[in-house]
This record gives C-alpha cells, sequence and structure tokens, in this order.
C-alpha cells in the first residue's frame, strides 16, 4: 500500500465514499498533508508526522489520530460509537459528524505544531 489513493482504492464503494469525505474534511484544514503510511495504515502526514491513519475492517472503519488527546476532545459527543486510546471506529451506517472530524484534526495539527 503506497498511500491513501491506493488503500481507498482497494475498499468497497461506501467504505471509500466514508472515509474520501473524512479525508476532505482533515485536508481542508491541513492542506499541506501528505499522504503516506504510518504505523502500517494509509494515513495523512503532516510535517513529516502521523496527522489520521485510516483502516477497514470487516465490520467497521476506524480512523487513528495518533493521539489519545485528540479522542479525549471528541469522546462526550460520540456515544455509540467504539473508541479506544487512540481509534475511533464507526460504520457507514453511522459516520462520524464532521465536526468530530474537524476536531480530531484540529487537535492532532496543535500537537503536531
Amino acid at each position: 500500500m503506497a498511500d491513501v489513493d491506493d488503500y481507498f482504492a482497494s475498499l468497497d464503494a461506501p467504505a471509500r465514499d466514508a472515509f474520501a469525505r473524512i479525508r476532505a474534511l482533515a485536508e481542508e484544514l491541513a492542506p499541506a498533508a501528505e499522504q503516506g503510511l504510518s504505523y502500517g495504515l494509509a494515513a495523512l502526514r503532516l510535517k513529516g508526522k502521523p496527522l489520521l491513519g485510516f483502516k477497514a475492517a470487516k465490520d467497521h472503519l476506524a480512523v487513528f489520530p495518533f493521539s489519545p488527546a485528540a479522542v479525549d476532545v471528541v469522546r462526550d459527543r460520540l456515544a455509540g460509537f467504539s473508541l479506544s486510546k487512540g481509534t475511533v471506529r464507526f460504520t457507514t451506517d453511522m459516520p462520524l459528524p464532521d465536526d468530530v472530524v474537524r476536531d480530531l484534526v484540529r487537535q492532532r495539527m496543535g500537537e503536531i505544531g
């Protein structure tokens, strides 16, 4: 997997569309973000550091802001979603709200500096 475009191309249309929307929101806030890999995930990188990773699993999709603090910033707005230290899981039927994606990205951008 060379980059985000390649990874998204390997997904079915609903997953690809869900991730494309999240990517577009992230790139609005971080237009300098570049495609790449981080920790084995297709990811957007900013200033050489991971900004937001993407992974499709059998029963869910996940974004990885590579930061427990970023997840904590949005935790109270994600009732019904599966969260862990640095991961937010969702489905195409229950997508992440745009404001949550923006806040995840803003928090991570602040950490990257």
